[in-house]
């Protein structure tokens, strides 16, 4: 398991590859591979789960990084940064018919290329978020929802998440999620070795992730029914975890089951 963003590096100048890669080290970032050609960065691509792509534009090989980037979209979507030397008119206006998520001109600040790291993977999983799906309100979920579930945006895509945590934007599988929890205004997020807390009302988080596998036990949980180990009654266990099962959420628990 990983929380880390994975990000490909496309760049033929080994020292600048070697400098972007520790700068986003150091950042917390995941630098899964380096590749300085259309080929390699496509191969890479569909080898690895990659999150973000950081992309020059003047690289070997038959395609330049314009081409590249409309290729590494065919084979799947994820967003990406030009980072090139460069800003002539006829470049700018063929690299904005790819629609990168940033063009950073070298020499690049590190400071302006990690927030346009964070923004570039804000604004894909905003463009990317399916609607929320429509759903009755009982007393409860209305206590939850609060105004401040609007304040923090849920990050989305590739069958994981994205929680802003101590200022940085940390990765969560979702098949990785053992259960959430409702605490007033947040919910908390549980994996097998961490929690995270995101300012939205559980049902919120439900509704926006579209969490197929998640069903809700209690007004305050929602348990990864992929994780279950036990239950009875009153309790279901997810690995070290004990989560109530309420009497009026049963129903919708056991529809995950085929009765033989």
């Amino acid at each position: 398991m990983t929380d880390k963003i994975n990000i490909l590096i496309v760049e033929d100048e080994g020292l600048v590859a070697m400098e972007l890669e520790e700068n986003l080290l150091r950042d917390g970032y995941d630098v899964v591979d380096i590749t300085d050609n259309c080929d390699d960065a496509c191969e890479a691509h569909r080898r690895h789960n990659i999150d973000l792509i950081l992309l020059d534009i003047n690289i070997k090989g038959r395609y330049d990084g314009i081409e590249t980037a409309a290729r590494l979209m065919e084979i799947r979507e994820v967003p990406f940064i030009y980072l090139t030397a460069f800003t002539d008119a006829s470049t700018i206006d063929r690299a904005k018919k790819t629609f990168p998520a940033a063009y950073l001109s070298k020499p690049y600040q590190v400071t302006n290329l990690t927030i346009a790291i964070e923004m570039a993977l804000h604004n894909f999983a905003f463009r990317k978020a399916p609607e929320p799906k429509m759903h009755v309100v009982d007393r409860e979920e209305k206590k939850e929802k609060t105004p401040a579930d609007n304040k923090e945006s849920i990050l989305a895509f590739n069958n994981s998440i994205f929680v802003k945590q101590n200022y940085k934007f940390i990765k969560i599988n979702i098949h990785d999620i053992f259960y959430l929890e409702a605490d007033s205004n947040y919910t908390y997020i549980y994996t097998v070795e961490n929690k995270y807390a995101i300012r939205h009302s559980l049902q919120n988080v439900m509704d926006k992730l579209m969490l197929d596998n998640f069903v809700r036990t209690h007004r305050s949980y929602a348990v990864n029914i992929n994780h279950l180990t036990t239950f009875n009654d009153s309790f279901i266990s997810i690995g070290k975890y004990e989560i109530p099962l309420g009497r009026n959420y049963k129903e919708a628990f056991f529809k995950y089951f085929k009765f033989l």
